[in-house]
């Protein structure tokens, strides 16, 4: 199957892409420095949008860059895009080819601004469009669910990063990633034999924080997509503001959970809903989370906080492929949705 196949190749593909751009990353930051960038707009849509949510706290947290995340129908719709002098206006689609994306990058151009693409292809409309295209190489991917070219996107965003902290430690973690990334396929049959458990789950509520949340909503559009699962994501913070009175016993929250600053937030919240007698599957390399969890998806210890959603996404992409083949789904042809989905 098209999907399986894809997600098992992305150590691969993080490897070729981090060996293949690295000169692309630091000739882009270096001209970000040049340009004296102030901050960040991002249009992106789906899973482009989840990467976005990435880099809006990486980029906040490493290299002192606010990140908005564009608003396209004001661009298109409403005629009426707001002022971006000073700021690095990009735009991140797997296809490059939804035209309300395309027109953010132009109307940055219009306004004298820097422009980035990060896409997987580069005779795009939106590669050709913006003055630099960030190629994240992860070949042709055939399944309708990105996969590969979503932990691409991650690792384009976190290389951007490396590069503009200019710091040889983050470069050393980036170098690590595939190795982490491969461990992970080491609990793929208990990962298999685990999903069985929810077969029959029609609702869900999915939590991440900080680098995560991006984890949190990639893992809940997955759901969505391919197993018909109403899931919702939310920071593990929000859910406590309401969200939360939902939750009666046996009911099923998994959460992106990996050590890090963020993580006794996340291990508080963790800790009502087992109070609540919730169902909980845990993606962490805490030891003490995995063993409390109800169903556990472990990975690597070692791995930094700020690489994590790299490596996260992977249990998660597969406990989804595994619950699509338990529900009786073909997780290579999901219903209604296409490969490329050209917005305006």
């Amino acid at each position: 199957m098209n999907l399986r196949e894809e997600i098992l190749e992305q150590p691969e593909r993080l490897s070729h892409l981090l060996e293949s751009q690295q000169e692309t990353a630091r000739k882009i930051a270096q001209t970000i420095r040049e340009r004296q960038i102030h901050y960040v707009v991002i249009a992106a849509r789906g899973t482009s949008d989840n990467a976005a949510r990435y880099a809006t706290y990486l980029w906040g947290a490493f290299n002192a860059l606010p990140v908005a995340l564009a608003t396209p129908s004001l661009f298109t719709y409403y005629q009426s895009p707001p002022k971006m002098r000073a700021a690095l206006v990009v735009g991140i689609s797997q296809s490059g080819q939804s035209p309300d994306i395309v027109q953010v990058i132009e109307e940055g151009k219009r306004q004298g601004c820097l422009t980035l693409a990060i896409t997987n292809a580069a005779d795009s409309p939106l590669a050709q469009t913006a003055e630099y295209h960030f190629d994240i190489c992860a070949g042709a991917e055939k399944a309708v669910a990105a996969t590969k070219t979503y932990t691409a996107q991650l690792m384009a965003i976190a290389m951007l990063s490396a590069a503009l902290a200019g710091e040889s430690a983050l470069w050393d973690d980036l170098h690590r990633l595939p190795e982490w990334s491969q461990a992970v396929f080491q609990n793929e049959e208990k990962i298999e034999q685990a999903v069985q458990r929810y077969r029959y789950m029609e609702r869900c509520a999915v939590l991440g924080r900080g680098y995560n949340y991006a984890t949190a909503f990639e893992w809940a559009l997955k759901l969505k997509e391919l197993t018909y699962v109403a899931a919702e994501p939310y920071s593990s913070a929000d859910f406590l503001h309401g969200p939360i009175a939902m939750v009666q016993e046996g009911f099923p929250v998994l959460i992106a959970a990996p050590q890090g600053k963020i993580f006794p937030s996340v291990w508080q919240t963790f800790q009502q809903l087992q109070h609540l007698r919730a169902e909980t599957v845990m993606i962490s390399n805490d030891r003490q989370a995995l063993r409390q969890a109800t169903t556990a998806l472990p990975i690597p210890e070692g791995v930094p906080e700020w690489l994590s959603p790299l490596v996260s996404i992977i249990p998660a992409q597969l406990f989804t492929f595994y619950l699509t083949l338990a529900k009786g789904y073909n997780p290579d042809r999901p219903r209604t949705i296409f490969k490329v989905t050209r917005t305006e």
